[in-house]
């Protein structure tokens, strides 16, 4: 890589105008290879099958947004080629879901369930729910901790013939509670 490259933060806080350029299913998709490493134009258009003027156009607009930027160039005749890099390992959403729906976060599960398949042999698969009566302080250390087992995720070495999802939700519900042992 060149001396100019510069690997992507660590996370960047979205606010919900970046948040919501992840409703394209396009943007999103360039989000997710670029996690891989940086990609130019034609790489990307050749990666979604998609014209390569689309995908300048959404290439624009996230990078108009702040949520990606040229993470090297290249000479190729009289032309300069752009390689495109994410600005941060981790995009953390403004918030989850709700009624208001402009800069809401993408639905996750949704799109999860869509691109889930069953497993073929040899392959791992978990689903699993569960809900805890804890208080904020305990909730922001799960956060935390939820966060960094998704980055570690990521940042596993390529390789292998399946790309895997991992989804981790942390949210608060209205569910109702049991009462203290012993009260009505």
């Amino acid at each position: 890589m060149p001396d100019h490259y510069q690997p992507p933060e660590h996370l960047l806080e979205m606010t919900p105008e970046q948040a919501a350029a992840f409703s394209d299913p396009t943007r999103n998709e360039i989000i997710t290879l670029l996690a891989e490493r940086p990609a130019s134009t034609t790489q990307l258009a050749v990666a979604l099958d998609k014209p390569k003027g689309t995908v300048g156009y959404h290439l624009k607009v996230l990078e108009d947004l702040g949520l990606i930027r040229v993470a090297r160039t290249r000479k190729v005749r009289a032309l300069t080629e752009k390689y495109y890099g994410r600005v941060a390992v981790t995009y953390v959403f403004p918030h989850i879901g709700g009624d208001d729906a402009e800069g809401a976060a993408p639905d996750f599960f949704m799109e999860s369930l869509a691109e889930m398949r069953p497993p073929r042999d040899g392959e791992a698969d978990i689903a699993t729910i569960r809900h805890a009566r804890i208080d904020p302080d305990r909730a922001e250390e799960w956060r935390l901790r939820l966060l960094g087992l998704a980055e570690e995720f990521a940042a596993q070495p390529r390789s292998g013939a399946t790309t895997y999802g991992l989804i981790i939700g942390l949210y608060p519900t209205d569910r109702p509670a049991l009462p203290p042992e012993g009260g009505e």
